[in-house]
């Protein structure tokens, strides 16, 4: 079996990536959990199954190739059952899981859940790991000492070293156990490269596209593919009780239309939640905003706050140049601020 160095060499090589110390620091980590995990396993009666190796928990500021690394392991893991989803994703599937459960009157529903999982997979690979709902905070310590103690091992990437998960949460104190679980099966390591490889595509590159035509369109697909780095799946967000989906998402980076996040009724806890869950938004289709559509611009005008103030990147198509969207009706003194930011937030090196 070629190692994952030299595999990674061979593709710095002919271009595929750029080679970066930081990210082949980590690569011995998951060369050691490749290696135990492809190791037949030798049956017998008598014989015990051998401990599953300790997970890895990949933790660095936005833009430094954790996603990449992660799809680079899980591309090169041969025949081992292995998942690689979107954390949120995942937690989502297992709420609706729970929910099944708990109609059959289940004493306990966490444990058939982690079971159906633990038999369909070896290796779980987690994108993006951040707790920022207290629904995911009170089962997720359970659900993955069950997981564990199957003998799944789970690997994950992260913004936040897992001391900062859900800081600041209602009732931390039930979630810190979790963070000690973590510690004690996952090799804690942090991605220090200097380099932010999201910024470098984005720098220089226009990030607001006007007017909305075919050409636009095809500006803010192009930058998508190059972003996102593959398929996108929904991005589902519980708010107080609700549950606001986002039409894609992948690697940190979501896209919705502007009907999606301001045509509903969404508001400031929602947009709080999603600016602290990505950190790029495509908004495709922003119209011009007026009287006739006043409920939309207050909604945007929240939005952009939100984004703004989490230092979330904005990619978006518009019908009008950020001073010329609101001209006329009540707001247009408000939404002053609201184009200053939406021009900022076009600079180089802002946000990521």
């Amino acid at each position: 079996m070629e190692l994952l160095l030299d595999i990674y060499n061979r593709m710095a090589a002919e271009g595929t990536l750029q080679p970066d110390p930081a990210q082949i620091a980590v690569l011995p980590e998951f060369e050691r959990i490749r290696t135990a995990l492809s190791t037949p396993v030798k049956k017998g009666f008598f014989r015990k199954a051998p401990e599953p190796p300790r997970g890895l928990y990949l933790w660095g500021g936005v833009g430094r190739g954790k996603s990449m690394l992660m799809d680079f392991f899980v591309d090169h893991l041969g025949d081992v059952p292995a998942r690689r989803v979107h954390f949120h994703a995942f937690m989502q599937e297992i709420h609706a899981a729970l929910h099944e459960v708990r109609k059959t009157s289940a004493s306990d529903a966490i444990a058939p859940v982690a079971a159906r999982v633990a038999a369909s997979v070896r290796l779980l690979a987690f994108d993006e790991m951040q707790i920022t709902d207290i629904t995911d905070a009170m089962i997720v310590g359970r659900l993955f000492e069950a997981l564990l103690a199957d003998g799944v091992v789970i690997v994950t990437t992260s913004n936040r070293v897992p001391d900062d998960l859900y800081k600041g949460g209602q009732n931390r104190d039930l979630f810190l156990p979790f963070i000690a679980l973590i510690q004690e099966k996952m090799v804690v390591h942090e991605l220090t490269s200097p380099t932010d490889y999201r910024q470098n595509r984005l720098g220089g590159q226009q990030v607001y596209f006007t007017p909305i035509n075919s050409d636009s369109r095809a500006a803010m697909d192009a930058v998508w593919q190059d972003l996102s780095g593959g398929p996108a799946d929904p991005l589902v967000l519980r708010v107080k009780g609700r549950e606001v989906e986002i039409p894609a998402f992948r690697n940190g980076v979501a896209r919705a239309g502007f009907h999606d996040l301001c045509g509903r009724h969404l508001g400031p806890a929602d947009y709080l939640v999603l600016a602290e869950t990505i950190r790029v938004l495509m908004l495709d289709n922003i119209p011009t905003l007026s009287r006739s559509n006043f409920n939309e611009a207050k909604r945007f005008v929240t939005l952009i706050d939100a984004l703004y103030e989490a230092r979330v990147r904005l990619i978006c198509s518009a019908a009008a140049k950020p001073e010329m969207l609101y001209l006329e009706g009540e707001g247009t003194f408000e939404f002053e601020r609201t184009a200053s930011r939406l021009r900022e937030m076009q600079s180089e090196g802002w946000g990521l």
